[in-house]
């Protein structure tokens, strides 16, 4: 009998065992939600969670380079719930409420799906922003905290991290009669699924200059991509989307061109002291894929990759997808 009370399966291997592939921001969160839940977790992940792509993010609440486009907007709503709770204790959780303005983007883009969630969204003024955008209040995430709260909370659940490489899914097939995938761009080999490519975007960390708000503009000639993310102690530089580059080194001619980017909009950063580069690539697919699979013996695989640009900003959305698909 394999049912949801933890009783042995046929196989001998206790039907609340879960193993999570992927430590980044997704299979961490997969797994707190299902180990909250109940299950055994454990979680494997090929690196330490400060250096998976997730810890290279942004972090800035907003659905980017993330399909179906109606499905991701109900994953960060409920994401949007999630973190406004964490950002009560920002210390902790990483998670802080922050102003800023989302250059080129018109109010009727927001009204559709998410202006009644965002109370004093509204036209950015020209002090704000020299074009046309909206300022709101959004979660910033600061990654560096974040990540190992996650780990602390799946931890504090019952929840184990393994750092382990796997070669194949069924690896963990062997070891758990439940399995899933929130392996990001490792998908691609892993499922396999050639579908999963990588659109590498990189960053500059500078000492921050003063600058409290975040800033997000794309130039509508070129649709280069500028933004400002205040994190705590940095000034986070952004950004690129190059399309199936590989490449985790950063650029040096990049890096000069996203600050300069970024003092046409903000001169201050144009002195400010560079801390780091940072590259990450991002798993972007024609649609998350978040899929159930019943495979044999009673065993079942749940897949979670794809997210794109948006893994953070649909996290908890899609962790709770996951355990319901688990759940049956």
């Amino acid at each position: 009998m394999d049912t949801d009370t933890g009783v042995q399966t046929g196989s001998g291997r206790d039907s609340s065992e879960v193993v999570v592939i992927g430590g980044g921001v997704v299979g961490l969160t997969t797994a707190v939600v299902l180990a909250e839940r109940g299950r055994r977790v454990r979680l494997w992940t090929r690196d330490p969670v400060e250096r998976t792509t997730s810890a290279v993010a942004g972090a800035l609440w907003w659905p980017y380079r993330i399909q179906p486009v109606a499905l991701a907007h109900a994953w960060a709503l409920h994401s949007l719930g999630v973190y406004e709770e964490l950002a009560l204790r920002p210390e902790r959780t990483g998670v802080r409420m922050v102003a800023g303005v989302l250059g080129e983007t018109a109010r009727d883009e927001v009204d559709a799906w998410a202006a009644a969630r965002l109370p004093g969204l509204r036209a950015a003024t020209a002090e704000e922003y020299g074009g046309s955008g909206l300022w709101a209040r959004l979660p910033l995430i600061d990654m560096s905290t974040h990540l190992p709260w996650l780990r602390r909370r799946l931890e504090a659940a019952g929840g184990v991290v393994q750092e382990r490489a796997v070669a194949d899914l069924a690896e963990a097939g062997a070891e758990a009669p439940v399995v899933v995938n929130c392996t990001g761009l490792g998908a691609r080999e892993l499922v396999p699924d050639a579908s999963v490519r990588p659109v590498r975007g990189q960053l500059v960390v500078v000492e921050n200059p003063g600058i409290r708000t975040w800033l997000v503009s794309t130039d509508p000639s070129s649709g280069e991509t500028a933004y400002l993310f205040p994190q705590p102690g940095r000034l986070v530089l952004g950004g690129t989307a190059e399309e199936d580059a590989w490449s985790a080194e950063p650029d040096p001619a990049t890096a000069a061109a996203i600050i300069r980017r970024c003092a046409a909009l903000r001169p201050e950063v144009a002195g400010a002291r560079v801390l780091e580069h940072r590259v990450g690539l991002r798993p972007v697919r024609e649609a998350v894929r978040l899929e159930r699979v019943p495979l044999a013996g009673g065993r079942l695989l749940i897949h979670n990759y794809g997210h794109g640009g948006a893994g953070v900003t649909v996290a908890w959305g899609c962790a709770r997808e996951a355990a319901r698909l688990v759940e049956g």
